[in-house]
């Protein structure tokens, strides 16, 4: 059967867009996702349809009839993965950079999905029929720890822990510049890009969101920043970092041209050539979702972290 989803629109989201608000209510659904179960006529505000636009009032009662799951059609693939941490319930991994999460238009293969259904033999469905099992997401040039759910109980409680903010999680950044303080909080929505529609942007119209800083090393004109990214919205501590005005070196997105501020020739060539963000998901803290015990996993950075960090100490 197909569950039916209840959220009362609360104060906060009152006179915002039923799909912003929607997305907000449930934080595993894109607006894209969204906007499909609003078109297909699965969303109703106090018992009538509406449209994505339409402004909801505190106190509205949204039902969303979601689809039940389709059947899984994606090929397993013998693709290493790096795990840490194994049980019935979940796995945690160590994502290399250059592997994408899951299957999207164009691409069926090659992804971490495809891996984990070779590894796992089956997965929760409940994330949809292209991302079993994920609960959170790296971009594809970020490396580091990720949780997986291999059971639907593992994966709703995952998702509402995500959902809570009760899941603990440490980012390692090398970025342009020192900043002025050496710890701190960076609070800017984060919304689509005004003009750049492909990019993200502190923008007021955009969802709240919050990164906790701190500067864990000091390099010649470069800085290896802690980030602790409260909220989880789409390039959060890569829009946060540039809009404090220290990009992360390599984004192709944000960074623009700042490597051309370094005074060494070495350094300069470094990050320019960096192929990639330099953005490491380090440490990944949460509790089972089964059995409640803590769980506290910590992976060192790839060879090509390492390596640039070693020529920016030089």
């Amino acid at each position: 059967m197909s569950p039916v989803h209840r959220f009362t629109v609360p104060e906060r989201l009152a006179e915002t867009r039923l799909d912003r608000c929607l997305a907000d209510l449930h934080g595993e659904w894109s607006r894209s996702r969204v906007h499909r179960l609003i078109d297909e006529g699965r969303v109703l505000v106090n018992g009538a349809a509406a449209k994505p636009a339409s402004p909801v009032a505190a106190g509205d009662l949204i039902e969303v009839d979601e689809p039940p799951l389709q059947r899984l059609d994606l090929a397993a693939e013998d693709i290493p993965l790096v795990i840490l941490h194994e049980d019935e319930e979940l796995l945690v991994l160590d994502k290399p950079p250059g592997l994408v999460i899951h299957p999207a238009a164009g691409r069926r293969s090659g992804t971490l999905v495809n891996a984990l259904l070779r590894h796992c033999g089956e997965l929760s469905g409940i994330g949809g029929v292209e991302r079993p099992g994920i609960v959170h997401r790296l971009d594809k040039d970020t490396s580091g720890l990720m949780v997986v759910a291999k059971t639907e109980r593992a994966h709703l409680a995952l998702s509402i822990a995500f959902r809570r903010r009760e899941v603990e999680k440490c980012y390692l950044a090398v970025c342009f510049g020192v900043p002025a303080e050496p710890g701190g909080v960076i609070e800017g929505a984060v919304g689509r890009h005004p003009t750049e529609r492909k990019q993200m942007a502190v923008v007021t119209t955009g969802r709240p969101a919050r990164t906790l800083y701190r500067v864990a090393e000091r390099l010649a004109g470069t800085s290896l920043v802690e980030c602790r990214p409260v909220t989880g919205r789409t390039h959060q501590i890569r829009v946060h970092m540039a809009h404090l005005g220290h990009a992360v070196v390599g984004d192709p997105v944000y960074s623009g041209r700042q490597w051309r501020t370094l005074l060494d020739p070495r350094h300069r060539a470094a990050c320019r050539d960096f192929p990639r963000q330099a953005l490491h998901a380090w440490r990944l803290a949460f509790h089972h979702p089964v059995t409640g015990m803590r769980l506290d996993f910590e992976a060192t950075p790839p060879a090509d972290f390492e390596e640039l960090l070693g020529i920016l100490r030089s």
